[in-house]
């Protein structure tokens, strides 16, 4: 086993995931909904607790997974949360409901990113979290720079593709939209970028001036 292999199988097996998390990723397995890993949770929760978030946007609602850890790390926010199954939005509410969230801290939105962004407030948000659609990953990565507050955070998880955005051989349209992604924030003058390696990879997108 590499040193590599072995430091990621030590992150699996080290996060101590809170019960009610727990639960809602094992309905989101069993809908096919793909949550974010538990140490990608957990640096989610503290990214929410460091910036202090009050107003939370997450584009791709899963069954609340990535919701829920968000707000673990900030007790106080409003987390809008968009999906367009609605399957999906019901299982979210049930892991809120279980993991006694007030509702007054959660919405939830049926329907297409696309249509539902134009008509949110610029400058408004401090996170906006993206994992939803990659195919359109850099639309929905513009509107969370106009979301976000100067100072706020866009985050793009599965940003590394399970190693395909690494793989110079992998041209398919959404690895390039990574890669593009990546290649573009890198050298924007509005934000400052970092990737980290948790989970499949963390695209975070610090905005420092308005749009």
């Amino acid at each position: 086993m590499s040193e590599n292999d072995a430091n990621a199988r030590y992150l699996r097996e080290a996060i101590i995931e809170p019960a009610a998390i727990a639960r809602a990723r094992a309905h989101a397995v069993e809908l096919g909904a793909a949550p974010v890993s538990p140490a990608l949770g957990a640096q989610l929760s503290i990214l929410a607790a460091t910036t202090n978030a009050r107003s939370i946007v997450e584009i791709g609602t899963g069954a609340g997974v990535s919701g829920l850890w968000m707000l673990r790390g900030a007790p106080q926010a409003v987390l809008t949360s968009i999906d367009n199954e609605p399957e999906h939005l019901a299982a979210a509410r049930r892991g809120f409901a279980e993991a006694k969230v007030p509702s007054t801290r959660a919405r939830f939105i049926t329907g297409r990113a696309a249509d539902v962004l134009p008509r949110m407030n610029e400058a408004s948000y401090d996170i906006v979290f993206i994992d939803a659609d990659p195919a359109n990953v850099i639309e929905y990565v513009e509107h969370g720079l106009r979301l976000v507050r100067t100072g706020g955070i866009v985050l793009v998880p599965r940003i590394l593709a399970g190693g395909r955005v690494a793989d110079p051989v992998q041209r398919d349209e959404i690895t390039s939209a990574y890669r593009s992604l990546v290649q573009e924030t890198q050298e924007s003058p509005a934000v400052l970028a970092a990737l980290s390696t948790v989970g499949e990879g963390l695209l975070q997108l610090v905005s420092v001036r308005s749009h």
